[in-house]
């Protein structure tokens, strides 16, 4: 008998067993990945930590995935993903990279000790919001803080949870602590003090930091890996890379509910297909002109939205010119065996 009670600490509820458990293929056993390094992966089994091999045939494993294993440790199945935080591949190519796989709760770092880069902020929120995870926007370091511009962040962020905590002098952190839910994962560039965070909430040393260069403020990459850590109370933690790129894939819906409140005002238009530029009855300009939207917020809605649209593109073309390739590869051995037969 399967003994699943060592998953539980690492996210095995009775809703993921109802998930997974008919899908998983007959002689398999569920694990959850909890570090990938390249083809092989640690995971998590019913009988403890174990380390498996992952075959070429299954790509783009990550960190949080649930799989079915062999007998040989081998990971033979990538189970549904219940969510995944995904942004573009940093090669620039249009294909997604799985940043991590069945995240419940999204903490976006931030330091708030140095620029609080909104547009950064928003960017962050329409990954996480299209993850199908829910987004806490963290703004950390805040004992270093001389002014913590709660007020700012919280009107680019609807329906997110804004919140100034320090790890080191522990403020802020019994109210992060009651909001997370599930698996959290951290995103944020190196230097917020994701793994500093981690540690705090961890209640143990566990991730590496360095300090931020006094040159100019910026962080060293500490984390190079993302990792899962079952947490005290419950639910399980992903620290991840800091992150430099932060390219935007297939997240229409991501943006529309980071930028909400333009949607909601986009809605009163005159016109249907009002593109919110010079037409009569433009809610969104007159929102613009009468300062209750800030140009900034209008142009940062803008450009996620066509730098999401050319990406759809790209994918499109992409798509587009695997089916033409593999047309052409089914036409070329459908004319050789035509001539092979011609020869009988």
């Amino acid at each position: 008998m399967v003994d699943y009670d060592r998953l539980v600490p690492y996210g095995w509820t009775e809703a993921v067993a109802s998930d997974y458990l008919p899908v998983l293929t007959e002689g398999l056993t569920p694990a959850r990945i909890v570090r990938m390094d390249r083809s092989e992966c640690d995971v998590v089994t019913p009988s403890g930590p174990a380390r498996a091999g992952c075959p070429r045939e299954i790509t783009g494993l990550c960190t949080g995935d649930w799989v079915g294993i062999d007998t040989e440790g081998m990971v033979r199945q990538l189970l549904p993903r219940r969510s995944a935080i995904m942004r573009s591949s940093v090669s620039g190519r249009s294909v997604a990279q799985v940043l991590a796989a069945n995240v419940d709760t999204v903490l976006i770092c931030t330091a708030a000790d140095g620029d609080v880069d909104l547009g950064r902020i928003e960017r962050m929120l329409a990954l996480a919001w299209e993850s199908n995870a829910q987004p806490v926007v963290v703004l950390t370091k805040a004992d270093a803080a001389v002014d913590i511009p709660l007020d700012a962040v919280r009107a680019v962020a609807p329906g997110a949870s804004v919140l100034a905590v320090s790890a080191s002098a522990g403020i802020g952190l019994d109210v992060l602590t009651a909001m997370l839910d599930g698996t959290v994962a951290l995103l944020g560039p190196s230097g917020a003090g994701k793994s500093t965070l981690a540690n705090a909430l961890l209640g143990a040393e566990v991730f590496a930091t360095n300090a931020v260069r006094a040159v100019d403020g910026k962080g060293r990459h500490t984390t190079v890996h993302r990792e899962l850590r079952p947490l005290p109370g419950g639910g399980t933690l992903i620290d991840t890379p800091g992150l430099r790129g932060i390219g935007l894939y297939d997240a229409a819906d991501g943006i529309g509910k980071t930028f909400s409140d333009i949607e909601s005002l986009a809605a009163e238009c005159r016109f249907a297909d009002c593109v919110h530029q010079t037409e009569p009855g433009c809610a969104v300009l007159a929102a613009l002109a009468d300062g209750t939207l800030p140009e900034r917020r209008l142009a940062s809605y803008r450009k996620l939205a066509k730098e999401n649209e050319w990406m759809a593109a790209r994918t499109d073309k992409r798509l587009a010119a695997e089916r033409a390739q593999a047309w052409r590869s089914i036409t070329k051995q459908q004319r050789r065996l035509n001539r092979e037969r011609g020869r009988r």
